[in-house]
């Protein structure tokens, strides 16, 4: 009987086609992906970026566990989604609470007079904002919240302003990191908190501030103005903060040769 003679398999020499074939499908969709990208569709980008500053509380009160201090155009800097004014480079904004620090500056006058090297109360302005600051050491006694009869006068020169603006008012009550345990306050935190709500319900209750226009946030030793290493630097973050914000579409900042773009 004749041996069946085993055939070799012939080599794929063309295997390489395959590796081909992969390689231009890969390169195909590589330039899919950028072509699709190199076409921005604004409109679209502009409703998502105004849907993530609404949830993450830059604009409006989205969000889920915090609702945005402040109502109107969003006030971050710097980011890439921000189609809309920024406040920080806002001209008109900016005139406009330069304009109010010189007026509340004017009725306090008086006090600063008292002490003029003695920064009891001093102006900033923000990112859009006017931030009055409050030496705490004039207006409250140590570790109290009550204030005393000098800041209530100081309160009252303020609120002369702030009647008449349409401002959002948020009231920071600020510490310096020294430990406070009282049998009314267990921390800084309470002592500041409290400290904040004291002044949101005299401008409520003495001047009439709608209270859904006021806000108070007690931030404890979190926020310092400068390092807590001498007892003066500890006097300068005993403070109270009143941080103002042009309001969107607020008639006074625009003059009768600037009306508000369409």
């Amino acid at each position: 009987m004749a041996k069946k003679h085993k055939h070799e398999e012939h080599e794929n020499h063309e295997r390489w086609v395959i590796s081909y074939a992969d390689l231009v499908t890969l390169l195909f969709a590589l330039f899919v992906v950028l072509y699709a990208s190199s076409k921005v569709d604004t409109n679209k980008l502009a409703e998502t970026s105004e849907s993530m500053r609404w949830a993450l509380n830059f604009k409006g009160e989205g969000g889920i566990t915090r609702l945005s201090i402040f109502k109107g155009p969003p006030t971050e800097g710097g980011c890439v989604t921000n189609t809309g004014t920024n406040p920080v480079t806002n001209p008109v904004d900016r005139r406009v609470l330069e304009q109010q620090r010189k007026r509340i500056e004017k009725l306090l006058r008086p006090f600063l007079m008292e002490r003029p090297k003695d920064p009891t109360i001093s102006f900033e302005l923000e990112n859009g904002k006017l931030r009055l600051r409050l030496a705490a050491m004039r207006f409250f006694d140590p570790a109290s919240s009550s204030l005393r009869p000098e800041a209530i006068a100081v309160l009252d020169a303020i609120a002369e302003e702030l009647v008449s603006a349409k401002q959002n008012i948020r009231v920071e009550g600020h510490t310096d990191d020294e430990p406070i345990r009282t049998t009314r306050y267990r921390s800084n935190w309470d002592l500041s908190a409290s400290r904040a709500a004291t002044v949101v319900s005299y401008l409520e209750k003495a001047h009439g501030i709608p209270a859904k226009r006021l806000v108070a946030a007690g931030l404890g030793a979190q926020s310092p103005l400068v390092s807590n290493d001498t007892q003066e630097h500890r006097e300068m973050n005993r403070r109270i903060e009143l941080v103002l914000e042009v309001p969107a579409g607020d008639p006074r900042a625009y003059g009768p040769s600037n009306p508000p773009a369409p």
